[in-house]
């Protein structure tokens, strides 16, 4: 059922033009913009390098504490059930970030 079947459409240059800048803004293809819309997603704007970076830091600060976790678990003198919960919750903190700028949303256009 994994058989990739080819469409062939016109557009008109405008039409082109809008769709690749699209494709850019969300860097990814042309391509998979066209699938996420047929799929009833709108993509997200790509974020800037700001963005990233900013993530990277997220998660190493949330590694550090998972590792000070297992240190005070293992060595008994800080509340280790405390310091994992506040690493979970900065790693779900890191993901609502993700879902919230880079996953695609879905569409609420009346065609679905």
């Amino acid at each position: 059922m994994n058989k990739r079947i080819k469409k062939q459409f016109w557009l008109f240059p405008q039409e082109v033009a809008e769709l690749k800048r699209k494709a850019d803004l969300a860097g990814i293809s042309e391509t998979a913009v066209i699938r996420l819309l047929i799929r009833g997603y709108e993509p997200r704007e790509k974020p800037d390098g700001n963005f990233y970076e900013a993530m990277r830091k997220l998660s190493a600060i949330g590694n550090n504490i998972n590792q000070l976790a297992v240190k005070a678990h293992a060595l008994g003198f800080v509340d280790a059930p405390m310091l994992k919960a506040e690493a979970l919750r900065w790693h779900q903190f890191q993901a609502d970030v993700e879902a919230t700028f880079l996953r695609p949303q879905q569409s609420n256009l009346r065609w679905k």
